[in-house]
């Protein structure tokens, strides 16, 4: 992506400045997102040191491996509302894309028990990424709030999972025993679903940070106008930031459906807020145009382990909310502080440079 302001005819054309001042902006803003990530690392790793001190066996293997277990779905659903997020935009339906892929991926093995399982998850990710570009073309034709139209696919799909379902609810017994292995099984001591969860992220932020359409999305999310003024493609790169998103959701439902085995139309309920939250935690701005997909892992597995260290420590689950919330308050108000930093740092080198 192209960056520097075009020179107007009778100018004296600065080859250096702009691009300096570009790179400078560049490499600061970066360091604003390490700093962040490194904070949710050190607040993830102090949570883990004072449950471990209470409760020596936090840090056995059978419990690290229950929380990556737990996490890894929540990271999956994170990481692809953050392509979404940094783009200003929303997408509250994933908890009910989740849902419908799960059920439709036992379906799928009760009508058809042969379907190898790579296909099965492939069917899921393409059902996903379906729902997700029926969200993207109504968000990019529309150019209604993504807030409100994800909010009625939300209810459109659950809707769905519940008139396919009605009632009906699928076992494990009804899915072969090589889908539902993957969904526990582990490979040197750490889940399969961790290292699934982990190539999604570095995939993703590779995607994000070294392709111009990826470096696109954070221009979109940080001012609409300009980069469709720009030349950007706004109104295809946010479709395919919901198609992404949704494609993520449908693979998170597939490994939900391998994980737990049993499914029923309420899977996925109220899911969307938890990845929200994991986001917003994990340093992805609410309104858009920075973060990644990194520090949004990290966020899930905070909100993971905070779940689990509560339990373990013998406290009211109502507190697990209430340090959600004022997670959620905290992170955006850095946001603010940090916007406000990257103002006064950008304003004050324009004055320099005058």
């Amino acid at each position: 992506m192209k960056t520097g302001a075009p020179v107007a005819e009778g100018q004296q054309a600065t080859p250096t400045a702009e691009p300096a001042k570009t790179n400078g902006r560049t490499r600061f803003v970066q360091r604003l997102w390490v700093v962040r990530e490194i904070g949710i690392a050190a607040a993830l790793g102090l949570l883990v040191l004072v449950t471990a001190i209470d409760s020596p066996g936090f840090l056995s293997a059978p419990s690290i491996r229950d929380v990556l277990l737990g996490a890894s779905i929540l990271v999956i659903l994170a990481v692809g509302q953050t392509v979404v997020i940094v783009s200003r935009n929303i997408d509250l339906s994933v908890g009910s894309v989740l849902g419908l892929v799960a059920f439709a991926t036992g379906k799928l093995f009760l009508a058809a028990p042969g379907t190898p399982i790579v296909l099965a998850i492939l069917a899921g990710i393409g059902l996903g990424a379906v729902c997700g570009a029926i969200n993207g073309a109504l968000v990019a034709t529309a150019r209604v709030p993504a807030l409100v139209i994800t909010l009625g696919m939300l209810y459109v799909y659950r809707g769905v999972d519940h008139l396919w379902a009605k009632g009906q609810q699928i076992n494990a017994a009804d899915m072969p025993a090589g889908f539902l292995s993957m969904g526990t099984s582990t490979l040197l001591g750490v889940p399969v679903l961790a290292f699934i969860a982990l190539a999604v992220v570095l995939v993703a932020g590779m995607y994000l940070h070294s392709y111009r359409s990826g470096r696109e999305l954070y221009a979109i999310g940080s001012e609409p106008n300009a980069a469709r003024l720009s030349g950007i493609p706004v109104g295809r790169r946010v479709f395919g930031a919901f198609v992404v998103c949704g494609g993520m959701a449908g693979l998170a439902g597939a490994l939900y459906a391998a994980r737990f085995g049993t499914i029923d139309a309420t899977v996925g309920t109220g899911l969307e807020l938890e990845v929200v939250a994991a986001a917003v935690v994990g340093g992805v701005a609410i309104f858009g145009g920075s973060g990644s997909v990194y520090g949004a892992a990290l966020g899930a597995l905070l909100l993971t382990t905070i779940g689990t260290s509560l339990a373990v420590l013998r406290i009211d689950p109502f507190w697990q909310q209430a340090v959600v919330g004022g997670l959620i308050l905290a992170a955006i108000g850095l946001d603010r502080l940090l916007a406000l930093r990257v103002a006064n740092r950008l304003k004050g080198r324009s004055s320099h440079g005058a």
